[in-house]
């Protein structure tokens, strides 16, 4: 590991308005793979219908997706590291196109868990290309610029998920996995070209001392030996396991309450409520990323999971109680995707905070994986819900959720802070007896 040091002027063309060009073409790659997971749930009843092969056999292509997008990604991150990020985002976009045309013609369920797949390693190479290098060029802000990356996965599908319901019912769902997919393929392709990473390493400002950072740069083979990374993946898997339960058996939920058509109005504005849900889901989930990722950068990582997480408990516990009401149900879920998604600010701005900066992207890429195991309780809430209903899976969540708040805030805070602190003694020490002061 070595001892990071302050970065020089920074030329023109890497000033501060070129980093937030950067940001924004990051942010914009994000939106187009959002629909990948998040307009998956507007497919999982219509595809049933079709060929009748169950939803647990039809979401286990989610989590199949969750797995490669997931679990490939430091993988990804080492083309990165090599290459440079313009060609793995470019290759991202290629698979995502593939994926959704390979949807539109699949007629069984291996054609649609080879696309699930492509899906996944198109979805992973754009997220993990672009969280880390968002936590390249903002070491000083490295909630807001994760969170706002990140922002464009959760807030991108609120653009589309209209159009392609509406598409679906229109012309049917093969036809939206063609348009769709075919469009956000040549955006994210198109926007790859321009994108780059520092060519030197960029210097954290003062303001940023009253958080803990290191100092050193630990290398993915040191990260995975140290005890706060697994304690920071347990807690992310807790968390996320609930959020994707949610996110793709929301309209399965909707659908067994019987409010899926219900008509909501609110501020003005009247739809479905499986509908609405869905859209302002995705709205609350995209300010909520940023947002949460400020507050970090404010009052700290951990004092911001727990509020986080533990809002989140509370909104299931509603769902469970009152989800049966259109208005709550729209509400509630809102609310929930709006503290869930702070995990992807979060969690990539605490990993940068305690490991460094010079591999953020592999190091974040190994931490994102938890996404991934997490996906693998996706089928199992089905079969749970199948057996025991909704009501169980709701209790699950709201455990998970509780339990990953008092982690953060009694458990990964002090770890974090001692892992920080000691490594830095021991470098210190280290280098003080090397020069023959000790």
């Amino acid at each position: 590991m070595t001892i990071t040091t302050k970065a020089a002027a920074l030329p023109t063309v890497e000033g501060k308005n070129f980093r937030w060009l950067q940001l924004a073409m990051g942010i914009a790659c994000m939106a187009m793979i959002a629909n990948l997971q998040y307009g998956w749930t507007l497919f999982v009843d219509p595809i049933d219908a079709k060929f009748h092969w169950g939803r647990a056999a039809i979401q286990l292509a989610f989590t199949l997706f969750v797995l490669t997008e997931t679990w490939l990604v430091p993988i990804e991150a080492w083309f990165v590291d090599k290459y440079g990020p313009r060609i793995v985002v470019m290759f991202g976009g290629v698979m995502i196109a593939l994926a959704w045309v390979l949807n539109s013609y699949a007629t069984s369920l291996t054609m649609l868990y080879a696309a699930a797949v492509f899906g996944g390693i198109g979805a992973g190479s754009v997220y993990g290309t672009c969280v880390g290098n968002a936590l390249k060029w903002f070491p000083d802000r490295r909630g807001v610029a994760a969170g706002a990356t990140a922002a464009g996965f959760g807030a991108g599908a609120a653009i589309t998920v209209v159009p392609i319901a509406q598409m679906i019912v229109s012309s049917g769902y093969q036809s939206a996995f063609l348009t769709f997919g075919i469009g956000q393929g040549l955006i994210v392709f198109v926007l790859a070209i321009f994108i780059r990473k520092p060519s030197q390493a960029m210097a954290v400002t003062k303001k940023q001392l009253n958080l803990p950072q290191t100092k050193i740069d630990f290398t993915p083979p040191q990260v995975l030996r140290s005890p706060i990374f697994w304690v920071m993946y347990l807690v992310f898997v807790m968390v996320a396991a609930g959020g994707l339960m949610t996110a793709a058996q929301i309209a399965p939920i909707a659908h067994d309450f019987k409010i899926a058509n219900e008509p909501v109005s609110l501020l003005g504005f009247q739809m479905a409520a499986l509908t609405f849900a869905i859209s302002l889901d995705r709205i609350f989930d995209g300010f909520g990323r940023p947002f949460f990722g400020w507050l970090s950068d404010t009052i700290g990582r951990e004092h911001t999971m727990f509020i986080a997480f533990g809002t989140a408990a509370l909104m299931v516990l509603t769902l469970s109680v009152f989800g049966n009401i259109p208005i709550v149900f729209v509400l509630a879920t809102a609310v929930y995707f709006g503290v869930f998604g702070e995990i992807y600010s979060l969690f990539p701005a605490t990993s940068g905070d305690t490991f460094g900066a010079k591999f953020a992207t592999t190091n974040n890429g190994m931490l994102y994986t938890a996404k991934g195991t997490a996906s693998l309780l996706v089928p199992l809430a089905s079969l749970v819900a199948t057996t025991y209903g909704w009501q169980a899976v709701f209790v699950i969540a709201v455990g998970l959720n509780a339990t990953a708040a008092l982690l953060a805030l009694f458990v990964i805070k002090p770890m974090r802070r001692a892992f920080i602190l000691g490594n830095e003694a021991a470098r210190v020490d280290a280098d003080a007896r090397t020069m023959g002061v000790v």
